[in-house]
């Protein structure tokens, strides 16, 4: 017994005088002198570029009738759309089941000849009359050997023709001048959690393993596919290609964009948007969740990993950078990006130099006291000069895209994590219940 006490001891004194500092409160050794910054947590604020001073200018308001694909059209810029100056709730339906503990609701609606078709988080479809919101036909989408899928999917006009993908990793397409009869149907390599883009006779898709697939529009038998590199965590959703011309851009969960020939999918350039200082574990998942925006042969991308980036459309080249994180697709018009980011803010960006304009900061808590219930944002659009977010618990907020002063705000029956739509005037919200909602 004398022998382990002698031992604890001995051990005592040979671990305090490894340091410095006394276990038995000995002084402590004088810090060193000068200002401390942390090397792991940034916490400055962004805040406006003050050499920015041209006004903010945007192109007028538009009626645009359709939104046929994810992000509107296949380069994912609507620019400026119209809704009247005061708008009102004017109907609502349900679109089947919303999400749940085990099931992501995630596939946005579109909007082709005066028709919402819009697909629930268990693959069922519906069509309802933009004008007044009724129900004109359905489909159940599900395999019949088939008893659960996982989930995501999306869906995209073109030509009368409806394609959609599952969450039972199928791609379908349906006449819709016949109410959705089935015209052939393809088994997918992999899972799909975007929705399809339709161009030139394809249609491209995005699989969970990061695989660009093209399929051809008229029978589903595929034309070439591009592998980027495979990651293995990602956040919950998908992307769609942006297609331009004849390039079609796509962004990976592993932070990669290429820039592909429509005909073969060649690579004509590759570039990866994410930054090295994020600490944070969500921080570090360097997925491009927003979808990739082209507009005056530039590609705006954002991505989750503190990266926002412009590339010329031709060569490749980075025309600017800024460390901004989003999971959210940028909104271009005239010569000015909006975007919410992960702070969360709402962003005015000078879309040619990349200055920031103006800062709109978004509430993060449902109750901020208590730091509880973190809130999403969504968006935005922008429709007759005000900009259109909406939050995970329902709030639909206006904000000037000129100062980023808030115009006005509007409760929504329930949570939208799904970014709202314009068409033929009339706003749309999808509610995580399952609700498609429509103001005009």
């Amino acid at each position: 017994m004398m022998r382990r006490i002698l031992l604890v001891i001995t051990a005592c004194g040979l671990l305090a005088a490894c340091g410095s500092d006394s276990w038995f409160g000995g002084n402590d050794p004088k810090p060193l002198p000068g200002k401390r910054i942390s090397v792991l947590d940034r916490t400055s604020a962004l805040e406006p570029d003050p050499s920015a001073t041209a006004p903010i200018v945007l192109p007028p308001p538009e009626k645009v009738p359709d939104w046929p694909q994810a992000g509107g059209f296949p380069p994912h810029a609507m620019f400026h759309l119209a809704l009247r100056e005061h708008i009102h709730k004017v109907w609502s339906a349900n679109v089947g089941d919303g999400a749940s503990k085990r099931r992501a609701f995630i596939t946005a609606p579109v909007v082709w000849h005066g028709v919402v078709y819009a697909m629930d988080a268990k693959s069922q479809l519906s069509a309802f009359r933009l004008k007044d919101g009724d129900e004109l036909w359905d489909r159940d989408l599900t395999p019949e050997d088939v008893d659960n899928g996982s989930f995501g999917g999306g869906l995209a006009v073109d030509g009368g023709v409806l394609y959609a993908t599952t969450s039972y990793a199928q791609m379908v397409a349906m006449d819709l001048k016949a109410k959705g009869k089935e015209l052939w149907r393809i088994q997918l390599p992999a899972p799909v959690r975007g929705a399809p883009t339709v161009r030139a006779g394809r249609v491209l898709v995005i699989t969970v393993d990061n695989e660009t697939h093209a399929y051809s529009a008229a029978d589903g038998h595929e034309l070439w596919h591009h592998e980027g590199m495979s990651e293995g965590a990602s956040l919950v959703g998908g992307t769609s290609p942006a297609v331009d011309g004849n390039s079609v851009v796509v962004a990976y969960s592993s932070g990669e964009v290429y820039s592909l020939r429509i005909e073969n999918g060649t690579p004509m350039w590759n570039d990866g948007v994410a930054s090295m200082r994020r600490t944070d574990q969500v921080g570090t998942l360097t997925d491009i969740r927003g979808l990739p925006v082209v507009d005056s042969g530039r590609v705006y991308v954002a991505g989750n990993s503190d990266m926002t980036a412009a590339i010329d459309l031709r060569s490749g080249r980075r025309v600017w950078e800024r460390e901004i994180g989003s999971q959210q697709t940028p909104w271009v018009a005239g010569d000015f990006l909006f975007m919410v980011s992960n702070a969360p803010d709402l962003i005015c960006i000078q879309a040619s130099t990349g200055q920031v304009r103006w800062v709109t900061p978004l509430q993060k808590w449902v109750d901020p006291e208590q730091k509880s219930d973190y809130l999403t944002w969504t968006g935005p659009v922008l429709a007759s000069n005000r900009l259109v977010v909406v939050s995970s618990a329902g709030e639909a907020m206006a904000v000037s895209p000129y100062t980023g002063k808030v115009l006005g705000s509007v409760e929504l029956s329930d949570g939208v994590t799904i970014a709202p739509i314009v068409a033929d005037g009339t706003l749309l919200f999808v509610t995580t219940a399952g609700d498609l909602v429509a103001y005009r």
